[in-house]
């Protein structure tokens, strides 16, 4: 950015790198030290318990004897980048450029054994990493 440039002028440059002229004139805020503080606090709770909602939080903080109202944790929450863990509207719906495989056993009666197979596998964590536990399964 050239202030005193003969060709573009400031508002120019700013439309031609997509930033906002107010940016130019006033450098942005950091954060005070009470907002750092509470936003350690609320990184420390998340980390025990990420389930907590904004009026959860709330009311931890208050407990603490910090006097803070629902809309500052939430631009709190949000400045750090942290989200309730709940469930969420619309998970399981398929992502519609997916391929759809069909089941191939529609319509087919199983009559004698060993003519459908099926295997199971399933992970289980460990603290030193994952073990596979795999199942073959045969109609009977």
């Amino acid at each position: 950015m050239e202030r005193q440039d003969a060709v573009f002028s400031v508002r120019r440059q700013c439309g031609l790198l997509g930033l906002n002229r107010a940016g130019l004139y006033y450098p942005p805020q950091g954060e005070n030290a009470e907002n750092l503080g509470l936003m350690r606090l609320l990184d420390e709770q998340y980390t025990r318990t990420p389930f907590y909602g904004v009026l959860r939080m709330t009311a931890y903080l208050r407990s603490l004897g910090h006097e803070i109202n629902p809309k500052r944790v939430r631009r709190l929450l949000r400045l750090i980048g942290l989200d309730a863990v709940y469930q969420k509207p619309n998970l399981s719906q398929a992502n519609p450029e997916h391929r759809v495989y069909p089941y191939l056993l529609r319509g087919l009666s199983i009559e004698r054994r060993d003519q459908v197979w099926s295997t199971d596998i399933t992970y289980v964590r460990l603290a030193g990493g994952f073990v596979c536990f795999d199942r073959l399964s045969t109609s009977t």
